[in-house]
């Protein structure tokens, strides 16, 4: 930071690749690298004096535990935004240093907007000042672009092209090209950019990701591959109407573009998104000419066509019926190893010890689920690292275990389990809690909130234009009416063998939650919680489909929407206080554990059938 020139008084180091992903691959986890934080989301800031790191309140636990006492925990929604700390605490003219590759156009902006005050400036380090010191910094990823097929896909490339070219548009690659890759652990996507014009298309790569039948499919597409790192000239060459594809000789115009009125002023222009386009691009393009708006591809994807539709549903079939099995088996051996009264009966555990070779941990029994979903179909791999949570672990909201330092299984502790995985028809995401003992009227009490708050969403009926951030109070209020909370969203989009955190669209008390209304064919989870700091954490949640909904009535014509869970996986009833539940709630919980029990007979074998049986045995309300 001294050496730099010019010299700087701060670096910002995001969670972000050159991509603006959640998930990042190894070599590009500069952040975690830096502070040692490695939950997904988060910033940090050096100065000459201090670190600190700003996360969310997913996080807060796990960032204390694994910051060292050389950084500072920034809680955001409780402390100041890290653009406003920087402009109250560093000095006038201060050069705050970021990677412009690894921070997008709506961040530098908001950022540059508040240093204004005191002539602070936002200076793109003229490399990565991370990458320099980190001496073991992981290779790039070698891993094969991959075309996927159309009978998963449902939609071809040129329908997808056409359809994008009608609005203009430039931005995004795997979902528009149909290719997918593994350069990003749990995320099935290939490190690329994508440029598309009126008339051509290019996608920048690493050329030794495409096999002679990847560019084979390119070529027939008319898309021109080129080099990942020739993306910021061609990029330049495009601002000043210079880039010409090698196919725009050949390339046949489409009904679609034939019929648009396009005014030179229109055609000059460039369609970046302001939220996923780094500000290293954006800064090569002439700002009066950039229309600086959300990329319709992101609605484009969260839209779900039948195929997909299909696909995602029989995924969610397989992966529940890998989920009960796993519960099977963990239910038995928590029973056999631990002297545990097992997932039906409330009583104390004999207090059983297995012997250090047969005991079982966090990881142990998490890879057991992983065995069981990599033998059903269309297996790819998880979709993200599994959350196998024990105890106060399960109030860590986005706890990783690892193998050293892991907690081993409790029966008289809860158990958390939220996980998911990528299969060729569609991404899943789960989550169960559980107790193989005696849980307290506490746990209970909070259980049966989160359960009752999970069924209010799952079960709402809203009018077409609603948005998520006017339905996350139906998942909290029978949390608010004991005074308790969470502090994460309460859903987010899952992706169609893409990444399971989809936008734009979310169910959140965030107020960008405002900003895309919920609309027929997405997908979004239903997830509420309720986190106990050093005692135990519960979440429930399911993938829902966003349907129409036939209403006796109309009001003002507008149409209505309703959720259909494709999610299938027993809820414990001896952690539910069914005196609390209405008589709608016992019903929907009996009609779901009724149709649970059929859609995954085919795949339960006699032992798991008797279990699964019990386990969606109707229950009723004592007089």
């Amino acid at each position: 930071m001294a050496s730099h020139s010019p010299p700087l008084d701060a670096l910002v180091v995001p969670s972000e690749d050159y991509h603006q992903s959640e998930y990042v691959s190894a070599r590009d986890k500069r952040r975690e690298f830096v502070s040692g934080f490695s939950g997904s989301a988060g910033l940090a800031l050096i100065t000459k004096n201090e670190a600190r790191l700003w996360t969310d309140g997913r996080y807060f636990l796990q960032a204390l535990q694994q910051l060292s006492d050389e950084w500072s925990l920034m809680r955001m929604g409780e402390d100041p935004l890290v653009e406003v700390w920087m402009s109250d605490n560093l000095p006038e003219e201060a050069n705050i240093g970021v990677d412009s590759w690894c921070v997008s156009v709506d961040t530098a902006n908001r950022w540059g907007k508040s240093f204004a005050k005191k002539n602070q400036k936002l200076i793109t380090t003229t490399t990565d000042l991370v990458d320099q010191v980190w001496k073991s910094r992981p290779p790039s990823e070698m891993s094969p672009v991959v075309v996927h097929p159309l009978e998963f896909a449902g939609r071809s490339v040129s329908d997808k092209l056409e359809d994008l070219r009608a609005k203009l548009k430039q931005e995004s690659v795997a979902w528009l090209y149909n290719i997918r890759g593994t350069d990003v652990a749990y995320c099935p996507v290939v490190h690329a950019f994508a440029i598309l014009t009126t008339d051509s298309a290019f996608l920048y790569v690493d050329k030794k990701k495409v096999s002679d039948e990847a560019n084979a499919y390119f070529n027939g597409l008319g898309v021109e591959v080129r080099e990942y790192t020739d993306v910021i000239s061609d990029v330049a060459l495009l601002a000043s109407d210079r880039l010409i594809s090698s196919f725009a000789s050949k390339t046949v115009q489409s009904e679609a573009t034939k019929d648009m009125e396009i005014d030179a002023d229109q055609h000059d222009r460039l369609w970046v998104d302001p939220a996923s386009c780094c500000y290293a691009l954006y800064s090569k393009l002439d700002a009066e000419k950039v229309l600086l708006q959300p990329s319709p591809i992101s609605l484009s994807k969260a839209l779900k066509n039948p195929v997909e539709l299909e696909g995602i549903k029989n995924a969610h079939v397989r992966d529940g019926a890998a989920v009960v099995q796993y519960l099977v088996w963990l239910d038995k051996q928590m029973q056999e190893l631990y002297g545990a009264s097992g997932y039906f009966l409330e009583a104390e555990a004999s207090k059983k010890k297995p012997s250090e070779s047969s005991k079982l941990t966090e990881v142990t029994v998490s890879d057991k689920l992983e065995s069981l979903r990599a033998a059903k179909e269309h297996f790819r791999g998880l979709s993200f690292p599994t959350i196998s949570s024990v105890g106060s672990n399960a109030a860590v909201i986005h706890y990783s275990p690892e193998p050293e330092a892991c907690a081993e299984m409790d029966p008289d502790k809860i158990y958390l389990c939220d996980s998911g995985a990528q299969y060729l028809d569609g991404t899943t995401d789960i989550t169960r809690t559980v107790h193989f003992g005696k849980p307290s009227a506490h746990e209970k009490e909070c259980y049966t909130a989160v359960f009752k708050g999970h069924v209010a969403l799952g079960n709402a009926r809203f009018p077409k234009g609603t948005n998520g951030y006017t339905l996350d109070i139906l998942a909290r209020a029978p949390l608010w009416k004991y005074g308790l909370d969470y502090r994460h969203g309460t859903g987010h989009g899952v992706g169609s063998y893409l990444c399971v955190h989809e936008g734009p669209h979310q169910v959140s008390f965030r107020p960008s939650a405002r900003n895309v209304p919920l609309q027929a064919t997405m997908t979004v989870t239903d997830e509420p919680g309720y986190y106990e700091d050093g005692n135990f954490g519960i979440r429930l949640e399911n993938v829902l489909v966003v349907n129409d909904a036939e209403t006796e009535f109309n009001f003002g014509d507008k149409g209505y929407l309703q959720f259909e869970h494709i999610t299938w996986a027993p809820y414990q009833v001896k952690l539910i206080d069914l005196d609390e539940l209405t008589r709608e709630e016992i019903d929907w919980l009996n009609t779901y554990h009724s149709k649970c029990k059929d859609i995954l007979a085919p795949f339960m074998n006699q032992t798991e059938m008797e279990w699964l049986k019990k386990a969606t045995e109707p229950v009723s309300v004592s007089a």
